[in-house]
């Protein structure tokens, strides 16, 4: 009897095991099925940039590093696209090569705009040297004259604000920007993302700053012999000991190329948020409370979901976790994950009011094999103004859970029908010799020993940490899965890539794509669909603090659609992510010609208004005023 009672709980133990692996197996597509999704897509693969003279692939580090310069040198390719000649398209990129540690200004290749000398931005007059490398470049026109400048963070250093002092349309050039300290006087912070965003709704941008090494630490000092603030992460999945998160916000003088006020804010962050290592942030607004909820994806520790209940100079930020169920794993659980967060995206449902957020981790086979995050919508927004998380785990079952060692991932509709497609970045480190036996030894060791650089192995030029992965792009089917469609679009090129930027270059209302590689060229995929329908283009201004200029409407919210068009949402954040940063333009398929819109945006005063208008297919300048009202240009 008793044997008869055991082999019965076995059988339906089996059962049990079975019922939950048939759940979650990834779906698959057939040859036929995968080249039919492809048809509608097509990309011309164009050279941004090359090797510079000296061009290097690893960096000088502090000398307790020097022994793993590969794994420290592995950040710092970023890409942006923006229109910084008025030209109605995203005709410039701003591109970030740790290669001779640049950051240029250039004519995006294929824009059919005139070209003009690359424009290098170097800090000059500022506080500069062989121990600071740029990461990123994040354009935003802080003191609302009608022209962007551009923000450029680094290691080694505080970020730098250079001031465009050139005039909307004016033609790119060196002398034109000017740099300024946004932090007075300059730190030494080791920065790897920022984003900008209306956080405490006043109707001025504020800057989100995201830290990773220690604030001080010479990262890249070769004569750093004993510097103690050094120190790599405590734990592979708790770890609070990195650089601060900053928060700071902006207020405009209401002078021309005039640096606004700064003042620190980051006191409202959580203490275990501001010592996270941060690798992307994101920015939307979930609640529908009219300011921007915030997701950082962190390296080596727990992501964080802050809700946002801020009012106008009042910022109170609130960190939420999803509630654990009996089949739900701990690191898939929103708020509470052990994986390394490398970059997060939104992208709506048609028709959904809350959008899915997929978030980038290391996910390379046999090796340090996590998951890639996507978490759909459970519920309402309102739900996380009372500490609930309207939202469940479900990449193993749309296809997208695992892709390789994934850093930025953007969202965006390159066939026009209405449903946006992912692309993402992966690769670590490029070269003959395999090195993931090391790093799971270590990763499998004693987080005791984890923070101490004498502890981690050798990663150096030559060795390889999945090199050889390809950048999915990820089409949805009509079962709602996902597929990865590089390969058949010819889009699979073993780079080492970080990051992205979207934007449509040539103003055909097809979406471009800048990819930006680690130690190689950088390419735009030029968008050739050959079937797609109409897009219309928005770029959305409201009045700036100085007379008569008008600044980006980072932001606003957009609803289109409806009426046997599909219905369609965006939110206008273009630096959400890790390092690129898209064009401040939004998307949205105009399949039928006409199509309705209702806009959503703070005024300068903060004010929220709504309007209703109708646009067509092509590029369209919408001013949404002071007063509520939307005109489109």
């Amino acid at each position: 009897m008793r044997l008869m009672y055991r082999l019965a709980t076995l059988a339906l133990a089996l059962a049990l095991v079975g019922a939950l692996g048939t759940l979650t197996v990834r779906p698959s597509v057939s040859d036929t099925e995968r080249d039919g999704r492809a048809a509608a897509f097509a990309f011309d693969s164009l050279m941004i940039n090359s090797a510079p003279e000296g061009a290097r692939t690893e960096r000088e580090t502090a000398p307790g590093l020097d022994h793993f310069a590969g794994w420290i040198s592995a950040v710092g390719a970023g890409g942006t696209l923006l229109d910084l000649r008025g030209l109605g398209r995203s005709a410039d990129v701003c591109l970030v090569d740790p290669r001779d540690d640049s950051v240029t200004l250039r004519n995006a290749p294929g824009s059919g705009a005139d070209d003009y000398p690359v424009v290098a931005l170097t800090p000059q007059g500022l506080p500069y040297d062989h121990t600071m490398a740029p990461m990123g470049c994040v354009p935003a026109d802080l003191d609302e004259d009608g022209d962007l400048d551009l923000m450029v963070y680094y290691w080694g250093r505080s970020p730098v604000l250079f001031m465009n002092t050139a005039g909307p349309g004016a033609t790119p050039d060196t002398a034109n920007f000017t740099a300024h300290e946004m932090v007075e006087p300059m730190q030494v912070w080791n920065t790897t993302a920022l984003n900008v965003a209306d956080i405490d709704g006043d109707g001025h941008l504020d800057v989100f700053v995201g830290n990773y090494f220690p604030d001080g630490a010479s990262v890249l000092d070769p004569d750093a012999e004993a510097d103690t603030r050094m120190e790599m992460q405590q734990s592979m999945g708790l770890a609070t000991n990195g650089g601060r998160n900053r928060l700071l916000l902006t207020e405009p003088a209401g002078e021309g190329d005039t640096p606004p006020a700064f003042t620190d804010a980051s006191t409202a962050l959580p203490e275990h948020v501001t010592a996270a290592w941060t690798l992307a942030i994101g920015f939307q607004d979930l609640s529908g409370n009219g300011v921007p909820d915030v997701y950082l994806a962190n390296d080596f520790g727990n992501d964080n979901m802050l809700v946002n209940r801020s009012a106008p100079g009042d910022v109170r930020l609130e960190a939420v976790k999803g509630d654990r169920d009996m089949v739900t794993p701990k690191s898939q659980v929103m708020g509470n994950g052990s994986f390394k967060g490398m970059g997060v995206a939104f992208t709506y449902d048609e028709g959904a009011d809350l959008p899915m957020i997929v978030v980038s981790n290391i996910t390379s086979p046999y090796a340090l094999h996590e998951s890639n995050l996507a978490f759909t919508p459970t519920g309402e927004g309102s739900e996380l103004l009372d500490g609930t998380i309207p939202y469940a785990e479900t990449s193993e079952e749309l296809g997208i859970s695992r892709s390789g060692w994934a850093w930025d991932i953007k969202a965006g509709d390159f066939d026009n029908d209405g449903t946006d497609e992912i692309l993402q970045a992966t690769g670590f480190l490029q070269g003959d010799q395999t090195r993931w036996p090391e790093l799971q030894e270590i990763a499998m060791g004693n987080d005791q020993l984890l923070k101490y650089p004498w502890a981690w192995p050798n990663f150096s030029a030559g060795d390889d940490l999945s090199g050889n992965e390809t950048n999915p792009f990820w089409v949805r089917g009509r079962d709602g899965s996902y597929a990865d469609l590089a390969e058949p679009l010819g889009i699979a090129e073993y780079d080492v890539t970080r990051s992205f930027a979207l934007g449509d270059v040539n103003g055909d209302g097809l979406l471009d794509a800048v990819v930006a590689n680690q130690w190689q060229d950088s390419r735009l995929l030029l968008n050739r669909a050959p079937d797609a329908p109409p897009a219309a283009v928005l770029r959305l201004v409201r009045p700036g603090a100085v007379d008569g200029a008008r600044v980006p409407a980072i932001g606003a919210s957009v609803r289109a659609g409806g009426s046997g068009d599909p219905e369609q949402r965006r939110q206008l954040y273009p630096a959400n992510g890790h390092v690129g940063v898209s064009d401040s333009i939004v998307h949205l398929a105009a399949p039928e010609g006409s199509l309705p819109v209702t806009v959503s945006w703070r005024d300068a005063d903060g004010t929220g208004h709504t309007a209703d208008l109708e646009v067509g297919p092509g590029t369209h300048t919408i001013l949404l005023d002071d007063d509520g009202t939307a005109v489109v240009r």
